[in-house]
């Protein structure tokens, strides 16, 4: 008798270099830059495109400001409601 409603999935909004994105909950900030194509965090000292490369938090390759924070490892951080995340590349 009652229909089963869906809800739909919780989502958080932050913004990518001052572009607003929206990702479901539990997404990490380089998931979240990769699905928006944003697969460069950061430049090295020589100039060279930098991005996630572990996953796990090892690698330190995926390094961006979140917050104000510089140098936050973005595979292990999870996107926060309102978070602002500023790459360096």
């Amino acid at each position: 008798m009652s229909a089963s409603k869906s809800t739909p999935p919780e989502v958080v909004t932050l913004r990518v270099n001052g572009r607003v994105v929206t990702v479901p909950v539990g997404t990490t900030v380089a998931a979240a830059l990769g699905a928006e194509g944003v697969p460069v965090s950061r430049v090295d000292l020589g100039g060279r495109p930098r991005g996630p490369v572990c996953g796990m938090g090892v690698c330190f390759e995926c390094r961006a400001t979140v917050d104000g924070v510089p140098d936050v490892l973005t595979c292990l951080a999870p996107c926060r409601e309102g978070q602002e995340v500023v790459t360096d590349a």
